[in-house]
């Protein structure tokens, strides 16, 4: 599912450490309009629960995962 996602934004996390991948999602979010769709790639282990919980919690809907090698790419449709 997540190999045909097309993402109007990516938002590059690789290297941070929590929380830093989640604020700067949240921050990324504020400049985006409904119905686009956000990619986040991430190297922290943590994200994998943040990003998910997160976009449940703010309403966002979490549209698919993919890990590639070290590092894990999220993507979200934002409400």
């Amino acid at each position: 599912m997540s190999d045909s996602i097309q993402s109007d934004k990516t938002l590059d996390c690789t290297g941070l450490t929590c929380p830093m991948p989640l604020l700067k999602t949240k921050k990324m979010i504020k400049t985006m309009e409904s119905g686009q769709i956000l990619e986040i790639i991430s190297s922290d282990p943590g994200s994998k629960n943040d990003i998910p919980t997160f976009a449940e919690r703010s309403g966002h809907e979490f549209i698919g995962v993919k890990d590639m090698s070290d590092l894990t790419h999220f993507y979200l449709k934002i409400k």
